[in-house]
């Protein structure tokens, strides 16, 4: 890092949670002569960019699919556009956490003063950023609400405050997730956790509707965490959340839950299927539902047995998960979305990221209902790295 960048790094570190933007903005006002420093954040349906602004937010949002900032955003690299002055360039960073698409920062300043090595200096202050952002949602509201184009339902604001983030990318492996309707799920959701040799992945749909489904969601996903911390095996887990559930409901409730647990040396996977979330796998440009011995939701029989089933993911294999939101859905004439219109959607995706698979997936899915009101739905793309040999490499030369 320069001196300048450990100047900008030292203000954000010091300025109050709902200030970071103002900090960022003196900066680089001060190193770059810069006239414009604006953060667009991404909504929760992903479908807009909003100006962070004073509350109440009065700035217009920015469609993702047709701006400039947009560009930036979907391709997560900078974008410069001629500004309004004579001479001036805009330039729109990413604002990106490990994979976590935040939003957009967009700085203007003299077309002449865009070097390479000045654009690479901005684009590492839009991380500082994003990681700084990340930090103060603890202490502010600022950030949580600028993302909002609607008001979320109570059971909406409890399900995304359970998420992890919305897409995570490590070396192994890269993560995207979303939820439909963005601003008023009830019971759907997902959960991961990485350590130096694991990675754990949870799809849950909950049921039921509203306050009901989302105080039933939030009880499963903290229970397996909780078992996920003491260090018990993924079967332990759902043994431990399906008591927690059942001791709560007396078996009146119960949650599906897809649970998987990945061995990032070997490509080894242990999973329990306790329900109705399913996995489709991408393979060598082929789509193929993965089936797995069914067991029973938690939270629906005491004192339930789980057994771990294992398979094997090779290097380049993309995982899509999704909600019976999803694969059970009817159209108007009642027709099932089904396996065959599920593979179409994930091919049609397959030169997307990880990242932005969820929402183009469920994009296809709103096509097939022939509306916009979506029941709970779920999708949740991994995309395989792994450490271990694919294959094709074990093959003598």
């Amino acid at each position: 890092m320069t001196a300048d960048l450990s100047a900008v790094e030292r203000a954000l570190r010091t300025a109050a949670p709902y200030a970071l933007l103002d900090a960022v903005r003196a900066s680089l006002t001060g190193l770059y002569d810069v006239q414009q420093v604006e953060l667009l954040l991404a909504d929760y349906s992903l479908t807009v960019l909003q100006p962070v602004t004073e509350l109440p937010r009065t700035a217009p949002a920015l469609p993702v699919h047709t701006t400039a900032p947009g560009r930036a955003f979907g391709s997560q690299r900078p974008f410069a556009e001629p500004g309004a002055a004579e001479g001036r360039t805009v330039l729109h960073l990413p604002v990106t956490v490990r994979g976590d698409r935040l939003g957009v920062l967009s700085v203007g300043l003299d077309r002449t003063a865009l070097t390479p090595a000045v654009q690479a200096e901005l684009w590492e202050v839009a991380e500082m950023l994003g990681y700084h952002i990340v930090v103060a949602e603890r202490d502010t509201d600022l950030y949580l609400q600028a993302r909002r184009k609607n008001r979320l339902t109570l059971a909406a604001e409890m399900q995304w405050q359970l998420l992890p983030a919305r897409a995570c990318t490590r070396n192994e492996y890269a993560i995207g997730g979303q939820l439909e309707p963005a601003y008023a799920i009830h019971g759907d959701n997902f959960d991961w956790s990485g350590t130096e040799d694991r990675l754990t992945l949870t799809v849950t749909n909950g049921m039921g509707e509203g306050i009901e489904a989302s105080l039933l969601t939030n009880l499963v996903i903290n229970a397996l965490r909780n078992a996920r911390r003491a260090g018990v095996d993924i079967a332990d887990q759902a043994a431990l959340a399906d008591q927690a559930v059942y001791g709560q409901y007396r078996g009146e409730a119960h949650v599906s839950v897809l649970l998987l647990e990945f061995h990032l040396d070997t490509g080894l996977v242990e999973i329990v299927d306790a329900g109705s979330p399913r996995l489709f796998r991408l393979r060598a440009g082929s789509v193929e539902h993965i089936p797995f011995e069914a067991q029973l939701p938690l939270g629906l029989a005491d004192d339930t047995p789980y057994e771990a089933q294992r398979i094997r993911v090779e290097r380049g294999d993309r995982l899509i998960f999704v909600s019976d939101g999803v694969h059970a859905v009817a159209s108007r004439a009642g027709e099932l979305y089904g396996e065959r219109a599920l593979a179409r959607a994930i091919l049609g995706t397959r030169l997307l990221p990880a990242a932005e698979v969820p929402r183009a997936v469920l994009t296809e899915l709103v096509r097939h209902r022939d509306d916009d009101a979506l029941d709970d739905a779920l999708v949740v793309c991994l995309d395989w790295y792994g450490r271990h040999p694919s294959p094709a490499d074990a093959l003598p030369a």
